[in-house]
């Protein structure tokens, strides 16, 4: 006497969950160019690293004698696995499954699997595809009632969904037609990544056409849309390369709040002095300069990974490492509106700032701000309430910050070069240029009394220009202490070196009072 018999029944019970939707459905998702959930899975973490938790759960078919027939999955699957030797927490939708809808889901599966990414500290990876168990109104005929929105667990459900990013870092990779709740899902994360034939909205095409607006997919929330909105991060090929995108961000991270970033024996020389930052910044102000090479120049080779590159774009943010130590990277980009700070920039900062307070990662920040973006238009996009917010979740930090002003830093958006009320280290390029208003125009406003009067307007004003380029030197403000440094542009990566050593041992693990909002 032994157990087999029941073994035999577990086995045969997992080989109809490996079956998922039928081999109609799995083959109709390879023919869409799609895998499927647990392809997509076991691409994901190590190899063989993946422990299933509820592999059986579903919908049962038993004869008359009280035999099972036949299992459909939950189109749910969870469970723990490892990425590069950590542990994670991965929860995937199986569209093979009535399309990934709630009248085919457990919902407890996916609760359990934020639950237990918040308990045991786990990062958390959303595979998404479908409405990720939302509504579907088939469920009102399967369940003989209207679902009340939020009840039947789903508020407990909700909340862990949006809490976890204050714990643990949350990715969410969209690849497929991604739909009310699983477009929230895929929103409420530190990082999500869409392939480019994917879609997501709030609501897909046949019910925005009760509205009269007929759009397929991608018209509607196709992944150019999506990245330009700024709802998602990045948008990628193939499936594969999200995956990628998904481990290397978690690359940079403490498992939770209560670690701290990971450090990694680096082989570039911290002291390395590139001659090419010597005209990296033209001295005609009017020029435009690439701002990603100067990144790249400074930060650890081939460390850096931009995220957000279609939102906010006067603003770059991404991870980067300095001699081994993870940071995280803001930077003007004067190709974008001279690298002002428009209503998009301002909400890029705030929520890529509350990711690093979150996570504990040092700030370095490449400041060329002309300061807010002007005009009829910045206006509309109340754009001044975006700054301020910015500005504030900058001065609520309390990480480490350091900020290279590489040329212009004008107004009020470019006095938020480092936060209010605290240390932080600045150094300046001799590039660098400052004040409350740029020469330009502002001469004509403040001496309009003296060009009129002159006998030769235009010679007044170019003396008068002359004057007070002498006067804006960047040495002239160092002679006063407004500006600590200004340093040799080849002596940027050994100082920024030095900036992450020092933070190394200043962070501290925990929650944080001011925790990243999605």
């Amino acid at each position: 006497m032994n157990w087999k018999p029941e073994l035999d029944e577990l086995a045969r019970r997992k080989a109809f969950a490996q079956q998922m939707g039928g081999p109609d459905k799995v083959r109709r998702q390879h023919e869409s160019g799609r895998l499927t959930v647990r392809e997509r899975i076991d691409k994901l973490v190590d190899t063989e690293s993946f422990h299933e938790v509820g592999a059986t759960a579903g919908s049962a078919e038993y004869d008359d004698k009280g035999e099972l027939k036949t299992l459909t999955p939950a189109n749910c699957v969870f469970g723990r696995g490892r990425i590069d030797g950590r542990p994670v927490v991965v929860v995937g939708d199986d569209f093979t499954v009535r399309g990934g809808s709630a009248d085919a889901s457990i919902p407890q599966k996916p609760l359990m699997a934020e639950t237990m990414a918040a308990e045991f500290r786990l990062p958390i990876i959303r595979v998404i595809e479908g409405s990720g168990g939302g509504g579907s109104v088939k469920t009102i005929e399967t369940t003989g009632a209207a679902n009340l929105p939020g009840g039947v667990g789903g508020t407990r459900g909700f909340y862990f969904t949006m809490a976890n990013m204050a714990v643990v870092p949350v990715v969410g990779l969209g690849l497929g037609s991604v739909a009310g709740l699983g477009a929230a899902r895929l929103a409420a994360s530190h990082y999500s990544v869409m392939t480019k034939t994917s879609a997501m909205f709030v609501a897909g095409p046949p019910v925005v056409a009760r509205l009269g607006q007929k759009l397929e997919k991608q018209e509607l929330g196709g992944w150019e849309i999506q990245t330009r909105s700024g709802a998602v991060d990045h948008a990628v090929d193939t499936e594969e390369e999200a995956f990628a995108c998904a481990r290397r961000f978690l690359s940079y991270l403490p498992s939770s709040v209560y670690g701290l970033p990971p450090t990694i024996v680096c082989d570039d020389d911290p002291e390395r002095a590139d001659e090419s930052l010597m005209k990296a910044v033209p001295r005609n102000r009017r020029q435009v300069y690439k701002m990603r090479c100067i990144v790249e120049t400074v930060v650890d080779k081939g460390s850096f990974f931009e995220m957000g590159q279609n939102f906010g774009r006067s603003i770059i943010t991404g991870f980067a490492r300095f001699d081994g130590r993870a940071v995280a990277l803001l930077a003007s980009d004067p190709y974008h509106y001279g690298g002002a700070w428009t209503a998009e920039a301002c909400q890029k900062i705030v929520r890529f700032v509350d990711l690093a307070e979150t996570f504990h990662l040092p700030v370095v920040y490449l400041q060329d701000c002309p300061g807010f973006l002007i005009g009829l238009e910045a206006e509309k996009a109340a754009t001044i309430r975006h700054g301020v917010r910015a500005m504030t979740a900058m001065n609520q930090t309390k990480i480490p910050w350091c900020t290279v002003i590489i040329r212009n830093a004008f107004g009020v958006a470019g006095a938020a070069n480092q936060p209010a009320g605290r240390l932080s280290l600045r150094y300046a390029w001799p590039s660098g240029y400052w004040g409350s208003l740029p020469l330009e125009g502002g001469i004509e406003a403040a001496y309009r009394a003296d060009i009129d009067e002159a006998t030769d307007p235009a010679a007044k004003l170019a003396e008068i220009e002359d004057r007070l380029n002498k006067l804006r030197s960047p040495f002239r403000t160092a002679e006063k202490f407004w500006v600590e440094e200004i340093i040799d542009p080849r002596k940027t990566r050994s100082l920024l070196c030095d900036f992450a050593r020092l933070a190394e041992p200043v962070r501290a693990p925990g929650p944080v009072t001011m925790a990243i909002r999605p």
